[in-house]
């Protein structure tokens, strides 16, 4: 067992040995440390955010389980959020500061997912995400893909950023301001996908059974609805090598240079000692959507 100290607030560390990723040979202290590193890097994008933890009590070969409430032992330091549901509410944490990331991780959440909205005001987005899915795991189309869309997004007036996700895909996300709610934002968002499969109709669909998709990529809209969540920034996830969800520059969409799972806890440090947050602009880069949307219906979208 270890003690850590942040500040006013401690946190209490066991079982570091354990193996987390036994075929790598990381462990539990080694996730500890990475959350405990990358802290700095990571909050920004997860500030105020409602969270839903991923947790695996015994490593990623053990038995896994998603987490939205918060349980009543975690610290009363680590923030909250009721939510409303249709019968009572949930209350999720929230993670503003190093010392509940740590303590998350020591709860063995190896990976957050977080809501595109924030605890002020939960039912308007600040984020519209698009999450390219190949299918047949061919990166190379996502590339493509994400380009293409990107370019699309440029036509209608909004700035986009991408992110591996740790997995197979890239995400495409599009900040806003949040002036419209969740309905409105995924109809837009899914009326920006099908314009965009419609022009590309050979790579890419918006069908949602997968068995009608044959072979072409996804646009996968429906993350953008209340209460549903996306991969945190920076976090792990739980394959092997304990690769992370990464921003990046869009030149590095084009050249290929990052793949859907280059950057793990072993490597991310050294490139961020490489290269400038690909995401430092997106703080100056909210946008509303009435312009796109009359942008949109002008293409006949």
């Amino acid at each position: 067992m270890s003690i850590l100290h942040f500040g006013r607030y401690k946190v209490e560390t066991s079982h570091e040995d354990k193996f987390f990723f036994a075929k790598d040979e990381i462990t539990k202290g080694d996730l500890i440390e990475y959350y405990r590193k990358i802290a700095k890097v990571m909050l920004p994008y997860m500030k105020d955010r409602p969270l839903m933890m991923h947790r695996y009590p015994d490593g990623i070969e053990g038995n896994d389980f998603y987490h939205k409430d918060v349980p009543d032992y975690f610290p009363s330091w680590i923030r909250r959020v009721s939510v409303p549901k249709k019968e009572g509410k949930i209350t999720h944490a929230i993670c503003n500061n190093a010392a509940s990331l740590v303590y998350m991780a020591d709860q063995a959440s190896i990976t957050f997912h977080l809501w595109l909205s924030r605890s002020d005001r939960l039912h308007y987005p600040d984020r519209m995400i698009f999450d390219l899915d190949p299918g047949n795991g061919d990166f190379a189309k996502i590339r493509m893909a994400a380009i293409q869309l990107r370019d699309f997004l440029r036509e209608l007036g909004l700035k986009s950023f991408a992110m591996t996700t740790g997995s197979r895909g890239i995400h495409v996300t599009v900040p806003l301001l949040r002036k419209k709610k969740y309905a409105s934002v995924r109809g837009l968002a899914r009326r920006i996908a099908d314009s965009l499969a419609q022009k590309h109709p050979v790579e890419m669909t918006t069908q949602q059974i997968i068995r009608k998709r044959q072979g072409r990529l996804f646009i996968d809209t429906n993350r953008n609805a209340y209460a549903q969540t996306s991969v945190a920034p920076y976090s792990v996830r739980a394959r092997a090598s304990a690769p992370i969800a990464v921003p990046i520059h869009w030149h590095e969409v084009e050249n290929g240079s990052v793949g859907p799972r280059s950057c793990t806890i072993g490597n991310i440090f050294q490139r961020l000692g490489q290269t400038e947050d690909p995401w430092s602009t997106m703080r100056h880069s909210y946008l509303g959507l009435a312009e796109a949307e009359r942008i949109l219906v002008k293409k006949g979208g």
